[in-house]
């Protein structure tokens, strides 16, 4: 059973996004202010946070910028419509997805069950050893595992399925859309600046900005040399 984590200062939202949870069968926490959704987050270990950005006391991006110093668990954002900023500083902090405000309860459920797939899907890939080799960057599909010039690099889900999307394509350019659709799947709805952040974070961890080019107006290619 998986567990999911709502940290909300609105009582209608969590009660309306609980509703829709629990029926899935999930394990459903809630948190009504940015400290005790931290605390939550630290005792509850969840599989998923659904985090509101608008939180009293400490505020979502607070929240999520200390719980990435610790942890890598999911995190959808709700944001309002008129919090662009927001979003994108909350995606270049580490959220992995967000969700606008006044928002669909089944887009949410989609979105969280989409997510839970490939956590899932991941953490269940240890008895594939199959390994892309290149020339700087070594990636260990089943352990999930990636390495540059034979250091440990740590990459959140998202950022390890972006940077193995663009790697079997060695030499291919994938267009973001290609690239939301290979990681996000198919019941994405979200912004597709979503793939540019993250693969910021790629690089910046990578250490080697020449690894993945952009194709201006296209998408991205992976150019390091295979083995």
């Amino acid at each position: 059973m998986a567990k999911i984590l709502v940290i909300d200062d609105e009582p209608s939202i969590t009660k309306l996004v609980s509703a829709y949870l629990k029926p899935e069968g999930y394990e459903v926490f809630t948190a009504s202010d940015g400290n005790a959704g931290l605390k939550a987050a630290r005792a509850f270990k969840p599989d998923l946070i659904i985090l509101d950005i608008m939180l009293p006391g400490m505020d979502g991006i607070e929240l999520l910028s200390r719980l990435r110093r610790e942890s890598d668990v999911y995190v959808i954002m709700l944001t309002a419509k008129t919090e662009e900023t927001d979003k994108i500083v909350g995606l270049t902090i580490g959220a992995d997805d967000y969700v606008t405000k006044p928002f669909s309860p089944r887009e949410l459920v989609a979105r969280v069950k989409a997510a839970l797939r490939r956590i899932e899907t991941g953490a269940g890939l240890g008895g594939e050893r199959s390994v892309l080799s290149f020339k700087h960057v070594r990636i260990d599909v089943g352990a999930r595992k990636v390495s540059v010039d034979e250091k440990p690099v740590e990459l959140t889900t998202i950022e390890f399925d972006l940077l193995k999307a663009l790697a079997e394509n060695h030499g291919r350019v994938l267009t973001r859309e290609q690239l939301l659709e290979k990681v996000w799947g198919g019941e994405y709805f979200g912004e597709i600046r979503v793939v540019d952040v993250h693969l910021g974070h790629v690089r910046q961890k990578l250490g080697r900005e020449d690894l993945i080019a952009t194709v201006r107006g296209v998408g991205y290619r992976f150019e390091d040399e295979p083995l």
